[in-house]
Order: C-alpha cells, then sequence, then structure tokens
C-alpha cells in the first residue's frame, strides 16, 4: 500500500538488542528480511528490508544499569517539527528521553513517554520518511500484509488521558470509538481506512506495576505456522494464537525477549 504520511500516523519502528546478530538471523528467518548496517556516523544503525523496501530497524544495546526494561521495539509517530511536538508533550504532562536529535540529514528525531508513562517515539521526516512498506488492514482483512509492519496498538492504563495526550501532541483530530464497555475500550488513530492501529484501555490485562506499551504488529502469511517458526527459532509465546474479529493474532518475544504481535487473516 502506498504510505500516508499525516502527522501523529506510525511511521517507523526500530529494535533495541543486547544481540543485533541474532535479532537480525531470527526476523530473517521468520519474515524474509534483510539487513544493511549503517556506517559509523550512524552508530551502525542497521536497516531491515523486506523485497528491498525499508520496514524497520535495529541498533545494538548500550550497557545501562539505569535502563531496567527488556529489550524493545520502539514505535514511532510523524511529526512536521519535532522539537514543537516535543515542547507540546512537556507541557501535557509528557517525559522527554532523547531530545529532539537530528540524524545526518536523514530527519530528527525523539523520544517521549506519554501520559500514561508509555514510551514513544517521534520522527521528522527529512531524505527518509520511514516505512516504504506496510500492510493493510480494514474489517478484519489482511491485504499485502506478509513480514510488513501492519497495525500499531498502544495499551494503557491511561486510556482517557493518553487519547487527549495525543489529539493535543500529535494531532490525532479524527479518531473513532470502536468499543466504549468496561470490558473493552479502544479507539482507532483513524475513523477512515487505512486505519494503522489505536488505543486499547488496558486497565484489566496488564501486569501490576507495568504502565502499558506501544506495540506493532507484522503480518503474517499463516499465523500459526509463523508461531511455530519463531518458538524453533528460539522465540517465545505471549499469547497463542486466536481468531478475533479484527483477523488472527498472535503475541511474541524475539529470543532476547522483545515483544511483538503478528496478525493475519483469521481461519
Amino acid at each position: 500500500m502506498s504510505v500516508p504520511r499525516r502527522p501523529g500516523d506510525p511511521t517507523w519502528v526500530d529494535l533495541y538488542t543486547a544481540d543485533l546478530d541474532r535479532a537480525i538471523a531470527f526476523y530473517g528467518e521468520l519474515f524474509g528480511w534483510t539487513a544493511e548496517h549503517g556506517g559509523p556516523e550512524f552508530g551502525g544503525y542497521t536497516t531491515l528490508f523486506k523485497d528491498g523496501k525499508a520496514v524497520a530497524g535495529a541498533m545494538s544495546r548500550m550497557p545501562d544499569p539505569g535502563d531496567p526494561y527488556p529489550d524493545r521495539w520502539t514505535v514511532y509517530l510523524a511529526s512536521p517539527d519535532a522539537a514543537a511536538t516535543v515542547e507540546r508533550a512537556s507541557s501535557g504532562g509528557g517525559n522527554v528521553f532523547v531530545e529532539p536529535m537530528a540524524v545526518g540529514d536523514l530527519g530528527t528525531m525523539a523520544v517521549l513517554a506519554d501520559v500514561g508513562g508509555v514510551g514513544v517515539g517521534v520522527w521528522q521526516a527529512d531524505r527518509f520518511p520511514g516505512f516504504e512498506a506496510m500492510g493493510h488492514v480494514a474489517d478484519g482483512t489482511w491485504t499485502d500484509h506478509a513480514g510488513l509492519p501492519s497495525w500499531f496498538e498502544l495499551m494503557t492504563r491511561a486510556y482517557e488521558s493518553s487519547l487527549t495526550f495525543y489529539r493535543e501532541v500529535f494531532g490525532w483530530n479524527d479518531t473513532f470509538t470502536v468499543g466504549d464497555t468496561p470490558e473493552f475500550r479502544y479507539t482507532t488513530i483513524h475513523a477512515t481506512s487505512p486505519m494503522l492501529g489505536g488505543v486499547m484501555d488496558g486497565s484489566g490485562h496488564l501486569p501490576e506495576g507495568v504502565p502499558g506499551a506501544w506495540t506493532v504488529y507484522f503480518g503474517a502469511e499463516d499465523v500459526d505456522k509463523t508461531v511455530e517458526q519463531a518458538k524453533a527459532l528460539g522465540g517465545g509465546v505471549v499469547f497463542e494464537p486466536m481468531d478475533t474479529p479484527y483477523g488472527r493474532l498472535a503475541g511474541l518475544t524475539d529470543p532476547t525477549g522483545a515483544h511483538f504481535s503478528i496478525g493475519g487473516n483469521a481461519r
């Protein structure tokens, strides 16, 4: 699908990993990705490709005793002005982990904690726009999705305040409420297709002490086979494949514990 460039849209994901070589091998086998290492000017940042199109990035984890969090995927949202976005985030109750910084002539990045304490990236594109290919999810049907980033989901304990935060900070002006019951509260980023992702009230689902997380869903031609392959490659299962009104979904971890999900068409 053509990749939209609306402010606040998920525009890139990257992996912070303790074992870059193992991660490249794992995702290469699982999704058919290839890797290209950046030069010293980019700190060896690795770009991951599916059929020649950039779909994700990866970087080695730096030793930091003050970082108690596991290896992780970060979702970046598009911004026309990263500095202004960071300023709005700070004023709106968020925290800044990484101040805006230029990445050569590719663009400007920043990393925030939203009002619920969940990390999220900011990407102001210059020469590099972000995803060169994405899957498409509409009405529970996944198309052109195999091995591609296809859906992006924030699960948070701070559901209402997070929606306000993202509307004010990233310009989510046309959200759509899918469900609003105590059992299922969910709002999509956009009211029209492609919706790209959404926000879920995780109050009754998250483990104690976990504020929430952004999760990327990669498309899988066969979700069950992909789960078995991930296990054989040293990954783990967070939740087994299940059919939902939004497709067949499963939650996985890679060999060093970074969480991601996969989705495809229901059986």
